[in-house]
């Protein structure tokens, strides 16, 4: 017999609420459970594991789902899933404002830098004007 450690989907629609259940492979979803060992609420953000039975689980072969083994290592770090902020990333919008925001500074860089270096051609053409007209006299 295959045990997994996995979810079993408890709650009316709509308003998910899962139990952390050691059960065989085979059997379904919501089906008969050897050993409950916990339950994750994601519409609140609370979980609770008994770490114990879950090692001893893990111990003897059982094989956990992915968010079960998410779930038992926040368990053994001390974390929780509310204290988890999620990242959020700029829109589509403000990734092209601030990549014409970038292009406008570089070419502010670039007319500068030509505009210095036309200032000092035109400084040197001053003074080799200045200096012929020493050597003319």
């Amino acid at each position: 017999m295959a045990v997994v450690l996995r979810l079993k989907r408890t709650g009316s629609k709509n308003n998910s609420c899962f139990r952390i259940v050691a059960m065989d492979k085979k059997s379904a979803r919501d089906g008969k459970a050897i050993e409950e060992l916990g339950f994750y609420d994601p519409r609140h953000k609370d979980e609770k594991c008994n770490l114990e039975r879950a090692e001893y689980w893990l111990s003897v072969g059982a094989q956990p789902s992915d968010t079960v083994k998410a779930i038992i290592k926040r368990a053994q770090d001390g974390t929780k899933l509310s204290d988890k902020v999620k990242k959020t990333a700029p829109s589509k919008k403000a990734v092209a404002k601030m990549a014409a925001q970038k292009e406008a500074e570089a070419a502010a860089k670039a007319e500068a830098a030509a505009a210095k270096k036309a200032a000092e051609a035109a400084a040197k053409e001053e003074t080799a004007e200045k200096t012929e007209e020493a050597a003319a006299e």
